[in-house]
């Protein structure tokens, strides 16, 4: 049976339950930095919605990013994995729709070991579909991918960007497995009829962010007098995204989007690491002594480039947070004045917090 018009394209209003006034979404990896900065966000624009965040406070999940929301009557946390099958089911009775961001993301460590990669963004998420899919309440399915999906770009053709149409080839185990579960997403609304919409940002950037991606490493390092460790020859190329503009792009393909369609999210803020690198050490008042150049990573994208037309012509969204020098001061000076958040993520201290609040679990 086709759900909510799913395979006509028609874009249904998030559902929510009979005589609810509010609406509930379920956020998978609330905690972490994306997840956070989403449901803050949420909770801000949307007076009539609840927020049920769903997290399993692995290594980067780190409840202490919203200890400032709390006491909202609208926002619960549920500590639970999203290859749970039985947990999955049981929360989907109580959300009208999904934004499902729970990933394992860092690069570098699915070059290490890609087993938790596939474990998480490849089974969890096919737990997720089908728990929605058995779902007698939960409507649209949000799956938030990353334009490392595309593979990469060429460096001497700067006109070239990604397109939701441009081939999917990942070139990294991490890249791979968001692509996995990505074309899990297609597959179900093709089969199922589900309805489900697809986002694919760039990097993103801004408060929160788990410092062992390169803007909070660079500003803390810095902060404690060590040296920034800079990939080969530093010309590799991101479009950065402030977290904030991902959010709101976020919400309105949530409420607007075309089921079934995939929306590219990007800044219009292309800079390569080596601009990136000393852009932030012109913000921290340091020099070029400050960097050490490292053995390049194995198979690392030499350019990423977003085309995000498609997301301003059908729902009105443009990027108006993401541009430098602006955004990356604001960001620096978060994160010089919150080294005691920081500063208990590195120590491993932030893991206390879920028990202090909740008890063992």
């Amino acid at each position: 049976m086709e759900r909510d018009g799913a395979r006509m394209g028609r874009a249904p209003a998030v559902r929510k339950e009979k005589g609810s006034a509010m609406t509930t979404l379920l956020v998978t990896g609330g905690a972490g930095f994306i997840g956070a900065n989403f449901v803050r966000f949420v909770l801000r624009h949307r007076p009539g919605y609840r927020v049920l965040n769903v997290d399993s406070l692995t290594y980067s999940g780190n409840l202490e990013n919203l200890t400032d929301i709390e006491g909202d009557p609208r926002y619960r946390f549920v500590k639970a994995d999203i290859r749970d099958a039985g947990a999955m089911a049981t929360l989907m009775e109580e959300a009208d729709a999904v934004v499902h961001m729970a990933a394992e993301s860092h690069v570098d460590r699915s070059i290490m070991d890609s087993t938790p990669f596939v474990q998480t963004n490849i089974a969890g998420t096919q737990v997720l579909l089908d728990a929605v899919r058995k779902s007698s309440r939960a409507g649209r399915f949000l799956y938030v991918s990353t334009d490392e999906v595309y593979g990469s770009l060429p460096l001497e053709d700067k006109t070239a960007r990604f397109t939701e149409e441009t081939p999917l080839a990942p070139n990294s185990p991490y890249a791979a497995s968001k692509t996995g579960g990505d074309l899990l997403a297609r597959a179900y609304h093709h089969t199922f009829g589900m309805d489900i919409v697809t986002t694919r940002c760039s990097n993103n950037f801004g408060p929160y962010q788990f410092p062992e991606k390169v803007i909070p490493l660079f500003v803390t390092n810095l902060i404690e007098g060590r040296k920034v460790p800079l990939y080969g020859d530093g010309l590799n190329v991101r479009d950065w995204l402030h977290v904030d503009d991902h959010c709101e792009a976020i919400l309105a393909v949530l409420e607007r989007g075309r089921a079934g369609e995939v929306y590219n999210v990007g800044g219009n803020n292309e800079r390569n690491n080596l601009e990136l690198t000393h852009a932030i050490l012109g913000l921290m008042g340091r020099g070029g002594e400050m960097i050490e150049y490292v053995t390049d990573r194995p198979g690392h994208d030499r350019r990423y480039a977003i085309d995000a037309s498609k997301i301003a012509g059908e729902l009105g969204w443009r990027p108006t947070r993401s541009a430098w020098p602006d955004a990356l001061r604001d960001t620096v000076e978060w994160y010089k004045a919150n080294a005691a958040w920081w500063g208990r993520v590195r120590t491993g201290e932030y893991r206390r917090y879920y028990e202090r609040q909740y008890g063992p679990g």
